[in-house]
């Protein structure tokens, strides 16, 4: 998948989105302050951010919803100065995909088609359907589908147009691990082929898994763009859980160890247990933990973050941006 950065994209190729400084306010409230978006072609670029920091406003915005109040947008490098004048090519759902309870999956689809004046399309209607794993539920009455089957839907009534820009809110939202696993490889698939994808995610482990650049928003501000490995290198501390033969010389040890200390008292960590000792500190303080601990005959039996390095960079960087 491509990467993408800020003023960074290759002009060679038309970006599927192009933003510069984008505000946007709704009465006194500041959604959006200044933002910056790049997303190339076949690029799947992940919104992640607390509640309240702007995403489902950008999604909004790019799915012509609508228009920001200052800056620069281009899709699919068409510039968009109002709202519903987003160029063909776009698809995609904001706060859950919009749907008829009252009909079948398959009716959905197909009045979706009709409306966009494409007659019947029963072969579209039922490709969609296969590709997101509806078929067997195609002639079901939606009103009685769970949350994970209607995004599933929606993203069905996505993929009906042939999107060059596919915009997401929450695709993953109410799947089940063989659901999710399904809709990812839809997206990849997507990708591979050249469309670009933007989507939200409150799951930092479905960004990991599927998008290639980040970025991340609090209080209405980029705090981070860029490729998700770099993301993750910015925690510079974590939450380390350590089970070994010997919990209390293992916690002895590694309040000797610079750099390594236990959370706050208010915290449920810190001291041994039966699910291990927990301390916070650096990689490479828990490097030399470890080599202590071996050395002094305690066993190492299990090492692992409580959460993962991105998560840990998303917690410290909002955090950082929302106590300003």
């Amino acid at each position: 998948m491509s990467h993408s950065s800020t003023d960074g994209i290759d002009m060679q190729t038309t970006p599927a989105v192009r933003a510069r400084q984008l505000t946007k306010s709704f009465d006194d409230v500041v959604a959006l302050d200044g933002v910056d978006l790049d997303v190339a072609e076949g690029e799947v670029h992940g919104l992640v951010g607390p509640n309240g920091a702007g995403k489902t406003t950008l999604l909004g915005l790019l799915l012509g919803l609508a228009v920001p109040d200052a800056g620069r947008l281009e899709i699919l490098g068409v510039p968009v100065a109002r709202a519903l004048a987003v160029p063909d090519g776009v698809a995609g759902f904001v706060d859950g995909p919009g749907l008829y309870p009252t009909l079948t999956a398959r009716q959905n689809l197909s009045a979706l088609v009709r409306l966009h004046g494409g007659g019947a399309a029963s072969r579209a209607v039922t490709d969609a359907l296969d590709e997101v794993g509806l078929d067997a539920v195609a002639d079901d009455l939606v009103r009685g589908f769970s949350l994970g089957m209607r995004q599933r839907l929606g993203l069905a009534a996505a993929l009906l147009t042939g999107p060059r820009l596919l915009v997401l809110d929450e695709p993953a939202n109410g799947l089940d691990p063989a659901g999710k696993n399904h809709v990812h490889g839809v997206i990849a698939r997507l990708a591979d082929a050249g469309t670009a994808v933007v989507l939200s995610s409150h799951r930092m482990d479905d960004v990991a898994a599927l998008c290639s650049e980040v970025t991340l928003l609090a209080t209405g501000r980029v705090v981070f763009t860029g490729p998700v490995d770099k993301l993750a290198l910015e925690s510079r501390e974590a939450d380390y859980r350590v089970v070994t033969s010997d919990p209390g010389k293992a916690a002895r040890m590694a309040l000797e160890v610079p750099g390594l200390r236990t959370p706050p008292a208010d915290e449920p960590a810190g001291r041994p247990a039966s699910r291990g000792l927990v301390v916070r500190g650096s990689v490479a303080s828990m490097d030399e933990l470890v080599v202590r601990l071996v050395g002094a005959g305690v066993a190492v039996r299990e090492l692992a973050p409580v959460v993962t390095p991105l998560e840990s960079a998303y917690l410290a960087l909002t955090a950082t941006e929302e106590s300003r």
